[in-house]
């Protein structure tokens, strides 16, 4: 994967990132624009959701960030987030 990303303008005005698929071990990756990476306000380690809307098209949307409490280990914290994503 080269990190470039191409972008053209549609006719409606809006913006398309395209990026290639990469091999990331036994899985599939892509790389996010550094656009894409500012308007999402993410940084490695966060999580993004896919979503599906009624037009099937997939929406990308950072999942909310918690602030864990002081009291929670470091190690405890995988699981922590875990059980309290499921409420």
């Amino acid at each position: 994967m080269n990190g470039g990303a191409q972008m053209k303008e549609e006719h409606s005005k809006r913006k398309i990132l395209s990026r290639k698929i990469g091999k990331m071990g036994n899985s599939l990756s892509i790389s996010l624009p550094k656009v894409l990476i500012d308007k999402l306000h993410v940084s490695q380690g966060d999580e993004i959701e896919f979503i599906e809307n009624s037009q099937g098209e997939i929406v990308l949307k950072k999942v909310k960030q918690m602030k864990i409490p002081e009291n929670v280990r470091p190690r405890s914290t995988g699981s922590f987030l875990r059980r309290f994503r499921r409420r």
